[in-house]
Protein backbone atom coordinates (compact mmCIF):
# COMPACT_ATOMS: atom_id res chain seq x y z
CA UNK A 1 0.00 0.00 0.00
CA UNK A 2 3.10 2.56 0.40
CA UNK A 3 3.96 1.93 -3.19
CA UNK A 4 0.48 3.41 -4.08
CA UNK A 5 0.52 6.24 -1.76
CA UNK A 6 4.04 7.34 -3.60
CA UNK A 7 3.07 6.64 -7.17
CA UNK A 8 -0.53 8.55 -6.50
CA UNK A 9 1.66 11.70 -4.85
CA UNK A 10 2.91 12.25 -8.20
CA UNK A 11 -0.89 13.29 -9.24
CA UNK A 12 -1.85 16.74 -9.42
CA UNK A 13 -3.71 17.49 -6.62
CA UNK A 14 -7.04 18.56 -8.86
CA UNK A 15 -6.65 14.84 -10.78
CA UNK A 16 -6.71 13.17 -7.38
CA UNK A 17 -9.75 15.58 -5.97
CA UNK A 18 -11.46 14.27 -9.02
CA UNK A 19 -10.95 11.01 -8.61
CA UNK A 20 -11.86 11.12 -5.43
CA UNK A 21 -15.34 12.48 -5.50
CA UNK A 22 -16.27 9.56 -7.67
CA UNK A 23 -14.94 7.06 -5.26
CA UNK A 24 -17.36 9.32 -2.45
CA UNK A 25 -20.17 8.36 -4.66
CA UNK A 26 -19.36 5.11 -5.51
CA UNK A 27 -19.09 4.23 -1.69
CA UNK A 28 -22.22 6.01 -1.02
CA UNK A 29 -24.43 4.15 -3.37
CA UNK A 30 -22.36 0.79 -2.53
CA UNK A 31 -22.74 0.58 1.22
CA UNK A 32 -26.61 0.91 2.21
CA UNK A 33 -25.31 1.10 5.98
CA UNK A 34 -23.12 4.12 4.97
CA UNK A 35 -25.76 5.90 3.04
CA UNK A 36 -28.08 5.79 5.44
CA UNK A 37 -26.10 6.50 8.50
CA UNK A 38 -24.94 9.76 5.95
CA UNK A 39 -28.76 10.72 5.47
CA UNK A 40 -29.95 9.90 9.31
CA UNK A 41 -26.95 12.53 11.14
CA UNK A 42 -27.77 15.11 8.42
CA UNK A 43 -31.41 14.78 9.10
CA UNK A 44 -30.84 14.95 12.99
CA UNK A 45 -29.05 17.80 12.28
CA UNK A 46 -32.02 19.40 10.37
CA UNK A 47 -29.43 20.52 7.44
CA UNK A 48 -30.90 21.05 4.11
CA UNK A 49 -30.26 17.86 2.01
CA UNK A 50 -29.40 20.43 -1.31
CA UNK A 51 -26.29 21.95 1.13
CA UNK A 52 -25.43 18.21 3.04
CA UNK A 53 -25.73 16.76 -0.45
CA UNK A 54 -21.99 18.01 -1.72
CA UNK A 55 -20.64 16.17 1.16
CA UNK A 56 -20.84 12.71 -0.74
CA UNK A 57 -17.66 14.04 -3.17
CA UNK A 58 -16.28 15.92 -0.47
CA UNK A 59 -15.55 11.97 1.99
CA UNK A 60 -13.68 10.77 -1.33
CA UNK A 61 -11.59 13.69 -1.77
CA UNK A 62 -10.38 13.43 1.40
CA UNK A 63 -9.16 10.29 1.26
CA UNK A 64 -7.64 10.61 -2.37
CA UNK A 65 -5.67 13.67 -0.81
CA UNK A 66 -3.95 11.83 1.45
CA UNK A 67 -1.02 10.82 -1.10
CA UNK A 68 -0.71 14.54 -1.58
CA UNK A 69 -0.31 15.54 1.94
CA UNK A 70 1.42 12.90 3.56
CA UNK A 71 3.90 12.19 0.28
CA UNK A 72 4.08 15.20 -2.08
CA UNK A 73 3.96 18.02 0.27
CA UNK A 74 6.90 15.92 2.32
CA UNK A 75 9.98 18.55 2.79
CA UNK A 76 8.15 21.40 0.76
CA UNK A 77 6.23 24.47 1.91
CA UNK A 78 2.35 24.11 0.77
CA UNK A 79 2.82 27.05 -0.83
CA UNK A 80 0.26 29.02 -2.76
CA UNK A 81 -2.11 26.32 -2.20
CA UNK A 82 -2.87 27.33 1.13
CA UNK A 83 -4.53 30.82 2.62
CA UNK A 84 -5.20 31.81 6.08
CA UNK A 85 -7.97 33.32 7.50
CA UNK A 86 -8.08 34.38 11.28
CA UNK A 87 -3.82 33.33 11.72
CA UNK A 88 -3.51 36.74 14.12
CA UNK A 89 -5.69 34.88 16.53
CA UNK A 90 -3.10 32.17 16.25
CA UNK A 91 -0.58 34.88 16.82
CA UNK A 92 -2.03 36.32 20.11
CA UNK A 93 -2.67 33.47 22.21
CA UNK A 94 1.18 32.45 21.40
CA UNK A 95 2.11 35.69 23.00
CA UNK A 96 0.14 34.86 26.20
CA UNK A 97 2.59 31.71 26.69
CA UNK A 98 -0.47 29.75 28.38
CA UNK A 99 -0.69 27.49 25.92
CA UNK A 100 -2.70 26.36 23.03
CA UNK A 101 -5.31 24.16 22.26
CA UNK A 102 -6.92 24.08 18.53
CA UNK A 103 -9.94 21.70 17.98
CA UNK A 104 -11.45 20.84 14.62
CA UNK A 105 -13.94 18.32 13.76
CA UNK A 106 -14.21 15.97 11.05
CA UNK A 107 -14.56 18.53 8.51
CA UNK A 108 -12.94 19.81 5.00
CA UNK A 109 -9.10 18.38 5.25
CA UNK A 110 -8.35 18.31 8.92
CA UNK A 111 -4.97 17.24 8.16
CA UNK A 112 -3.88 20.28 7.15
CA UNK A 113 -4.11 22.21 10.00
CA UNK A 114 -1.45 20.77 11.95
CA UNK A 115 0.98 21.27 8.67
CA UNK A 116 -0.15 24.60 7.63
CA UNK A 117 0.11 25.56 11.81
CA UNK A 118 3.60 24.19 11.68
CA UNK A 119 5.06 25.89 8.80
CA UNK A 120 3.77 29.14 10.17
CA UNK A 121 3.74 29.37 13.46
CA UNK A 122 5.86 26.45 15.34
CA UNK A 123 9.45 25.73 15.85
CA UNK A 124 11.13 22.04 16.22
CA UNK A 125 11.81 23.25 19.21
CA UNK A 126 8.06 24.59 20.41
CA UNK A 127 6.32 22.32 18.03
CA UNK A 128 2.28 21.50 17.51
CA UNK A 129 1.72 18.33 19.28
CA UNK A 130 -0.96 15.86 18.08
CA UNK A 131 -2.10 12.80 18.88
CA UNK A 132 -2.56 10.49 16.20
CA UNK A 133 -3.68 6.60 15.88
CA UNK A 134 -1.29 4.66 13.81
CA UNK A 135 -2.35 2.83 10.61
CA UNK A 136 -3.53 -0.96 10.76
CA UNK A 137 -1.03 -1.58 7.78
CA UNK A 138 2.85 -1.22 8.35
CA UNK A 139 3.68 -0.02 4.87
CA UNK A 140 0.77 2.76 6.02
CA UNK A 141 2.27 3.34 9.21
CA UNK A 142 5.57 4.04 7.71
CA UNK A 143 4.17 6.57 5.06
CA UNK A 144 2.22 8.38 7.86
CA UNK A 145 4.97 8.59 10.33
CA UNK A 146 7.06 9.98 7.42
CA UNK A 147 4.43 12.56 6.69
CA UNK A 148 4.44 14.43 10.19
CA UNK A 149 8.09 14.24 10.54
CA UNK A 150 8.23 17.64 9.92
CA UNK A 151 10.08 20.63 11.70
CA UNK A 152 7.63 22.11 14.20
CA UNK A 153 5.30 19.01 14.29
CA UNK A 154 5.37 16.30 16.94
CA UNK A 155 3.00 13.45 17.54
CA UNK A 156 1.89 11.97 20.76
CA UNK A 157 0.31 8.36 20.59
CA UNK A 158 -3.66 7.78 21.83
CA UNK A 159 -2.85 6.76 24.98
CA UNK A 160 -2.12 8.22 28.53
CA UNK A 161 1.32 8.36 27.82
CA UNK A 162 0.51 11.16 24.63
CA UNK A 163 -1.74 13.11 27.07
CA UNK A 164 0.83 13.47 29.66
CA UNK A 165 2.93 14.65 26.78
CA UNK A 166 0.05 17.44 25.52
CA UNK A 167 -0.38 18.62 29.00
CA UNK A 168 3.78 18.86 29.50
CA UNK A 169 3.44 20.89 25.52
CA UNK A 170 0.69 23.35 26.96
CA UNK A 171 2.68 23.96 30.08
CA UNK A 172 5.02 25.13 28.39
CA UNK A 173 3.28 27.62 25.83
CA UNK A 174 3.15 25.37 22.71
CA UNK A 175 -0.23 24.40 20.81
CA UNK A 176 -1.80 21.13 20.84
CA UNK A 177 -4.43 19.85 18.71
CA UNK A 178 -7.34 17.41 18.82
CA UNK A 179 -10.77 16.15 16.99
CA UNK A 180 -13.19 16.18 19.61
CA UNK A 181 -15.64 14.90 17.85
CA UNK A 182 -14.48 11.29 17.59
CA UNK A 183 -15.88 8.80 20.16
CA UNK A 184 -13.67 7.99 22.76
CA UNK A 185 -12.98 4.62 24.50
CA UNK A 186 -15.99 3.65 27.22
CA UNK A 187 -15.00 5.63 30.56
CA UNK A 188 -12.73 8.75 28.56
CA UNK A 189 -15.62 10.69 27.96
CA UNK A 190 -19.47 11.39 28.68
CA UNK A 191 -23.17 11.80 27.09
CA UNK A 192 -23.47 14.99 25.49
CA UNK A 193 -26.25 16.51 22.97
CA UNK A 194 -24.87 16.88 19.46
CA UNK A 195 -27.28 18.02 16.74
CA UNK A 196 -29.86 17.31 19.64
CA UNK A 197 -29.12 13.87 20.34
CA UNK A 198 -26.66 12.58 23.15
CA UNK A 199 -23.07 11.22 21.58
CA UNK A 200 -20.40 10.29 23.58
CA UNK A 201 -18.23 13.09 24.07
CA UNK A 202 -14.32 12.90 25.03
CA UNK A 203 -13.36 15.25 28.35
CA UNK A 204 -9.92 15.06 27.21
CA UNK A 205 -10.21 18.62 24.67
CA UNK A 206 -12.01 20.42 27.91
CA UNK A 207 -10.25 19.18 30.89
CA UNK A 208 -6.94 20.12 29.35
CA UNK A 209 -8.20 23.74 29.04
CA UNK A 210 -9.32 23.15 32.69
CA UNK A 211 -6.55 21.89 33.95
CA UNK A 212 -3.91 24.21 32.38
CA UNK A 213 -5.35 27.12 32.13
CA UNK A 214 -4.33 27.33 28.29
CA UNK A 215 -6.20 29.30 25.19
CA UNK A 216 -8.97 27.89 23.11
CA UNK A 217 -9.39 28.38 19.59
CA UNK A 218 -11.11 26.51 16.85
CA UNK A 219 -9.45 25.79 13.46
CA UNK A 220 -10.78 24.05 10.44
CA UNK A 221 -9.46 23.45 6.75
CA UNK A 222 -11.83 24.24 4.06
CA UNK A 223 -11.13 22.36 0.54
CA UNK A 224 -11.30 24.70 -2.30
CA UNK A 225 -12.63 23.65 -5.37
CA UNK A 226 -10.22 22.44 -8.67
CA UNK A 227 -7.55 21.05 -7.12
CA UNK A 228 -6.54 24.95 -5.88
CA UNK A 229 -5.38 24.04 -1.96
CA UNK A 230 -6.91 25.19 1.16
CA UNK A 231 -8.13 27.59 3.23
CA UNK A 232 -7.53 27.41 6.94
CA UNK A 233 -10.21 29.05 8.93
CA UNK A 234 -9.63 30.14 12.97
CA UNK A 235 -12.53 31.17 14.94
CA UNK A 236 -12.82 32.12 19.04
CA UNK A 237 -14.05 29.28 20.71
CA UNK A 238 -16.72 29.51 24.01
CA UNK A 239 -14.50 29.43 27.41
CA UNK A 240 -15.14 26.47 29.50
CA UNK A 241 -15.06 27.36 32.88
CA UNK A 242 -12.69 26.26 35.70
CA UNK A 243 -15.43 24.60 37.80
CA UNK A 244 -17.47 23.39 34.64
CA UNK A 245 -18.69 19.83 34.94
CA UNK A 246 -17.47 16.92 32.59
CA UNK A 247 -21.30 17.40 31.11
CA UNK A 248 -21.51 20.88 30.42
CA UNK A 249 -18.35 21.35 29.27
CA UNK A 250 -18.97 18.66 26.45
CA UNK A 251 -21.69 20.38 25.57
CA UNK A 252 -19.65 23.28 25.23
CA UNK A 253 -17.28 21.80 22.91
CA UNK A 254 -19.81 20.14 20.94
CA UNK A 255 -21.82 23.15 20.46
CA UNK A 256 -18.45 24.88 19.21
CA UNK A 257 -18.31 22.31 16.60
CA UNK A 258 -21.80 22.54 15.47
CA UNK A 259 -21.34 25.95 15.00
CA UNK A 260 -18.23 24.78 12.33
CA UNK A 261 -19.80 22.17 11.12
CA UNK A 262 -22.82 24.24 9.87
CA UNK A 263 -20.65 27.04 8.18
CA UNK A 264 -19.68 24.02 5.61
CA UNK A 265 -22.25 21.08 5.91
CA UNK A 266 -21.09 20.38 2.35
CA UNK A 267 -17.26 19.39 3.66
CA UNK A 268 -18.55 17.59 6.87
CA UNK A 269 -17.99 13.60 7.51
CA UNK A 270 -21.70 12.64 7.60
CA UNK A 271 -21.31 9.45 7.57
CA UNK A 272 -18.93 9.34 10.19
CA UNK A 273 -20.31 6.91 12.87
CA UNK A 274 -20.62 9.75 15.77
CA UNK A 275 -23.75 7.83 17.96
CA UNK A 276 -22.35 5.04 18.26
CA UNK A 277 -21.67 3.45 21.31
CA UNK A 278 -17.86 3.91 23.08
CA UNK A 279 -15.45 1.28 22.44
CA UNK A 280 -11.85 0.93 21.70
CA UNK A 281 -8.36 2.16 22.72
CA UNK A 282 -7.85 5.37 20.73
CA UNK A 283 -8.65 8.86 22.23
CA UNK A 284 -9.12 11.30 19.52
CA UNK A 285 -6.44 10.25 17.88
CA UNK A 286 -5.96 12.25 14.69
CA UNK A 287 -6.49 9.34 11.66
Amino acid sequence: MGWVFRLLSRLPLALLHALGALLGWVVYFASGTYRRRFQANVAQAGVAWSEARPAIAAAGRMAAELPWLWVATRGKPLGDKLQWEGGELITAALAEKRGLVMLTPHMGCFEICAQAIAERFTTPESPITVLYRPARQASLREVMAGSRERPGLATAPASLAGVRQMIRALRKGEVIGLLPDQVPPDGLGVWAPFFGKPAYTMTLAARLVQQTGASLLLIWGERLPGGEGFVVHVLPAPAIPAEASNEAAAALVNGAMESLIRRAPGQYLWGYHRYKQPRGLDIGAAP
